[in-house]
């Protein structure tokens, strides 16, 4: 038996790759081929999908709220409200929010939280592929957390449009990355038959799924979105979602308060994202000190949301009257200010303990109270600056998007689909812009992506389009690799190095002392090559130094240091303890992540 150490590997996420400009390769012949055809068609079936889909569960809201707060059989338009039973309303969250946390525990921990991180997980790291129960159940328990008081919107169709596009995908014939064109479709055609707002849906795809320009999989995802867009025309009419009267053209003086509106947004943006998640540290502290599964976290969470709805009963629910309320220009500011605190307060506690929630429509609706408020106070103290609180209400909604996912371009487009105010657009580019700027000048990720970085050191994305910086070290390097030990007579090393099988084919070995820590490198030409005695510990021919990098560093940060000391190969370290080796990594394995686009 011999004294070498094989490295344990731990559970990993396989390496995640995707392209940010337009690479010729096999994949993309075959999109651009007939299987191009043959995407076009599924994706006319995920906007007709995607559609059915979020008209059910738009009336499966509307069902439990009819139930809870009205005792009656009904899936007519409602909303939740504390007139029909009182007191009652801070009762009816905490029930919901334990009907939801037993379905994470006994159904899919998925549902937990907004569901967007884990759409974008699946395409970018897991081949396009979601797990089938959390995407059923994401839906069923939002129509339960919100139809009990939950403030949050129907967007959960989203990752539900995704997982049957991903489905779809999952056939033999298609590709990696064809699977992730018909996640995007589907995920953009749930968007659209939610919001009815269908660029927008295919630039949500584009900015936060895909992360590409390629012109066939952009016309894949538009002709899903444009689909479920005409069905959602057919149904529910032409208006668009949020009505407002026609906004006044603002001057030069009016869109530089426009832009310091943006800038607070993005201010409160990065607050809100930081606060939501320290909402959650606080929770799995306080489970972990009293011993409370997270199961029971949601209705802790909804004794928050009963009170808000007992103060102000419009900060439950979906809450798109609010937001037209606020486009209206018309809600006074003391009200707006009880709606901003009430809102915030329930989803930030609601979100944060675990519930089944979302954030587009939350955002959307705390970015037009913020926004109509801080117009209301620009009106006072500058009467002849042209400023529009309408205007400012539409600048916040989207400039709290903006902000807090990052994807501005969204952001505007989908303020402008659902309202259609040409007169609107100048502002939102001012506002978006900068509510963006500040929030990515304040914050190393955003409210999307922060969840990964605190769970497994991922960085899923930055403002930049970096493929290497998007991957860690530890998702890529080579993990089933032979450790020598210094005290093994080199004959013995030799003998094993000549195998033609086996685990001692790699060029590189990491040499450790007794305890199993880092001493060296070796290579195999300098044990095969040298003239040292057969009884001589390998330690004695152990001179080169080993250039060692921590799992959790970038491709990008391992390439430089290959490249800055001339080396093809680093040492994987654990970052608590440099001398625990995990693996060793290559430019063979840089190279293989993005071979692995295919």
């Amino acid at each position: 038996m011999t004294d070498e150490k094989k490295v344990s590997s731990r559970p990993s996420a396989p390496p995640a790759a995707f392209v940010t400009v337009a690479v010729p390769g096999k994949s993309m012949r075959g999109i651009l081929g007939p299987d191009g055809w043959l995407l076009c068609l599924l994706a006319l079936g995920l906007g007709v999908m995607g559609e059915l889909a979020a008209f059910c569960i738009i009336h499966w809201i509307y069902f439990v709220t009819n139930l809870c707060f009205y005792g009656r059989f009904s899936f007519a338009a409602a909303a939740p409200s504390d007139q029909a039973i009182g007191l009652g309303v801070l009762f009816i969250p905490v029930i919901g929010g334990l009907a939801v946390g037993l379905l994470a525990r006994y159904g899919s921990p998925l549902i937990r939280g907004h569901g967007l991180p884990e759409v974008m997980d699946s395409t970018l790291f897991h081949e396009g592929r979601i797990p089938w129960l959390g995407a059923i159940l994401k839906p069923f328990s939002i129509g339960i957390s919100i139809g009990t008081g939950g403030p949050f919107g129907p967007e959960a169709i989203i990752p539900t449009g995704g997982a049957m596009g991903s489905l779809l995908g999952q056939l033999r014939f298609f590709t990696t990355q064809q699977r992730r064109v018909l996640l995007a479709a589907g995920a953009a055609a749930g968007m659209s038959a939610t919001f009815g707002a269908p660029v927008a849906s295919v630039l949500l795809a584009i900015e936060l799924l895909l992360f590409e320009f390629q012109p066939v999989s952009v016309v894949v995802v538009a002709i899903a979105s444009a689909t479920a867009e005409i069905l959602h025309v057919v149904i529910d009419g032409p208006a668009p979602l949020f009505q407002m009267p026609p906004l006044p053209a603002p001057d030069l003086a009016a869109l530089l308060c426009y832009a310091v509106v943006g800038l607070l947004v993005g201010l409160f943006s990065v607050v809100m994202t930081r606060g939501l998640y320290w909402v959650g540290e606080l929770f799995k502290k306080w489970g972990t000190l009293w011993r409370i599964h997270w199961m029971w976290w949601p209705a802790a969470g909804g004794i928050a949301v009963g009170i808000c709805g007992l103060i102000d009963a419009r900060s439950m629910g979906i809450g798109f009257s609010n937001i037209r309320l606020m486009l209206s220009g018309k809600m006074a500011l003391q009200t707006a200010a009880v709606l901003l605190v009430t809102r915030v307060v329930a989803w930030m506690l609601s979100l944060g303990s675990g519930n089944s929630g979302t954030i587009i429509s939350p955002l959307f609706n705390i970015g037009s109270a913020l926004g109509a408020l801080l117009g209301g106070v620009a009106i006072f103290l500058l009467p002849h600056a042209g400023i529009s609180m309408a205007t400012a209400a539409l600048v916040g909604m989207a400039a709290m998007f903006a902000g807090a996912s990052w994807a501005p371009m969204t952001a505007m487009v989908f303020a402008f689909e659902t309202t259609l105010q040409p007169n609107g657009l100048a502002p939102l580019v001012v506002g978006c812009a900068a509510s963006f700027l500040v929030s990515c000048a304040l914050m190393k990720d955003n409210m999307l992506t922060e969840k990964f970085l605190r769970r497994s050191g991922r960085v899923l994305l930055q403002p930049h389009a970096d493929f290497l910086d998007r991957l860690l070290v530890r998702d890529a390097c080579s993990r089933h690799i032979v450790c020598l030990r210094a005290a093994q007579p080199i004959g013995q090393v030799k003998e094993l190095l000549t195998q033609s099988h086996g685990p001692y084919l790699h060029h590189i070995f990491p040499v450790v002392d007794q305890q199993g820590l880092l001493l060296g490198v070796v290579s195999q030409h300098a044990v095969l090559s040298t003239s040292a005695a057969a009884t001589e510990p390998l330690q004695c021919i152990t001179h080169q130094p080993a250039f060692v990098v921590h799992a959790y560093e970038s491709l990008r940060d391992a390439d430089n240091m290959m490249v800055r000391h001339g080396i093809g190969h680093l040492v994987v370290v654990d970052v608590e303890d440099p001398r625990q080796v995990l693996g060793v990594i290559t430019r063979a394995d840089i190279l293989a992540a993005h071979r692995r686009i295919a």
